[in-house]
């Protein structure tokens, strides 16, 4: 089940954590890299040789890819090409920042109340 990652659906916890867990996996993050530098579709075969892995352990990851959203699938005759989804790639971008943005608030303000109790 193909889960799509926008501005509005990024929003909820677990899409933004499929879509972290998806990017877990150093092999992932580069085909991920690898599809983002290329101006036009990439089937599995053009990616097994980016990343000299067996054939089936790549269609493995692309599938998580797609699944979480950060990839496109198009089927063609036999084969499928992929490329990136790159506003949800976007999203789940914009949902890390807002995560570490909100981390670093809490710990100014605990920061802040450790400060003020041990003036007291």
């Amino acid at each position: 089940m193909k889960r799509q990652l926008t501005p509005d659906t990024c929003c909820t916890h677990g899409s933004a954590a499929a879509g972290f867990a998806a990017l877990s996996h150093p092999v992932r993050i580069e085909i991920i890299r690898h599809l983002a530098g290329l101006d036009h579709t990439c089937c599995c075969k053009d990616v097994v040789g980016h990343v000299r892995l067996a054939q089936s352990t790549v269609s493995q990851h692309l599938k998580v890819l797609v699944e979480a959203g950060l990839l496109h699938r198009q089927s063609e005759r036999q084969t499928s090409r992929f490329t990136v989804d790159f506003e949800a790639l976007n999203a789940l971008s914009g949902k890390l920042a807002d995560l570490v943005e909100a981390c670093a608030a809490a710990n100014t303000l605990q920061a802040g109340m450790r400060e003020a109790a041990s003036n007291d």
